[in-house]
């Protein structure tokens, strides 16, 4: 069956393909710091009026929150893009899965690796605190296809199968590689899921900023953006990769809360001690792409976090639903 094996031909890629034909197939050191000496100075962003009216509601929304929160949105079709904090770090939390997802997915097409090849789930290993090492320590789990791996990671976000497919691909260095070959700046790596969780909580990420396994907005719109428009990764790859992100279960009252009922979203959420996170691509009614990057720290709560994720979502798909003819916009130098 190729180089893909029969796994990816029949069970993903027919079902994919008859899925997305109509929606959606169109390590340095880390630094730690507070957040006013990390923020970095963005680059010069052409917004036309319908922009700036959307940011200034979500700014709105933003404004009642307690701690650091970043927004970004494009509009990958229509052009158009909000930005909030756009290019200071956030904990991506697992929202970091899809970039490890996307790197196993390039090893299939190098023909190095298969969704039907085997690797165990790793599992973390209990540690005294007394010895506890930079990366917390793992012992192989449950085998299972690779393929397999990826829906659990991605659709009920489980670390143990996210670490299998780290694993698989070779380690952390590698998704950093995939993510610098493929232009996304301002996104890394630095953690096993296993050591992420058992180190969430050291920081306060509402008030001080860990580069460490973190994404800028405007990142996670490039890594989204580079998945959606096909640079990254082959059209079968990003089927694949885009319909398993249309399963998740997770995070129902975050972005999907904010959308109409049947709003076709492929999406990713994260969730640590005082963040939330919500990453994903929305279908507009006119067949449009949507890009949204919703990054949430303080001390409110994952329901509260949760609210201001849904409403900020609803204003940006209301905002993006009506195009504007760019010969009629007046484009505003930011």
């Amino acid at each position: 069956m190729g180089k893909y094996g029969s796994g990816y031909k029949v069970g993903m890629v027919h079902r994919s393909i008859r899925l997305f034909a109509a929606a959606f197939l169109l390590t340095a050191p880390a630094v730690v710091a507070t957040a006013p000496a990390v923020q970095s100075r963005a680059p010069v962003t052409l917004q036309d009026q319908r922009d700036l009216a959307i940011q200034q509601q979500v700014e709105a929304i933003v404004a009642q929150g307690r701690g650091r929160i970043g927004v970004a949105a494009m509009d990958l079709d229509g052009g158009g893009m909000v930005l909030i904090n756009g290019d200071q770090p956030f904990p991506m939390a697992s929202c970091a899965k899809i970039a490890i997802a996307a790197t196993y997915l390039d090893g299939v097409e190098q023909g190095r690796l298969r969704l039907d090849q085997s690797f165990p789930m790793m599992m973390p290993v209990a540690q005294p605190l007394r010895a506890r090492t930079s990366v917390a320590p793992v012992r192989a789990g449950t085998i299972m296809a690779a393929q397999n791996l990826m829906e659990l990671s991605i659709t009920r976000s489980d670390n143990h199968a996210t670490d299998g497919l780290i694993a698989a691909v070779g380690g952390i260095a590698t998704v950093n590689s995939w993510l610098t070959r493929n232009g996304i700046a301002g996104q890394r790596l630095d953690h096993t899921m296993a050591t992420l969780v058992r180190d969430d909580g050291r920081i306060n990420p509402a008030t001080t900023i860990d580069t460490r396994t973190s994404s800028t907005p405007r990142a996670m719109i490039a890594l989204l953006s580079a998945i959606d428009r096909g640079n990254a990764l082959s059209p079968q790859s990003r089927a694949v990769l885009l319909d398993t992100m249309t399963r998740t279960s997770t995070g129902r009252n975050r972005i999907r809360a904010g959308l109409p009922e049947g709003t076709l979203l492929a999406h990713k959420t994260g969730t640590l001690a005082g963040v939330t996170d919500d990453v994903g691509i929305v279908r507009l009614p006119d067949g449009r792409h949507l890009a949204i990057a919703i990054f949430v720290t303080g001390p409110e709560g994952h329901t509260a976090h949760a609210g201001i994720i849904s409403q900020v979502a609803r204003v940006l798909y209301d905002g993006y639903s009506q195009p504007l003819g760019r010969s009629t916009m007046e484009m505003v130098r930011r």
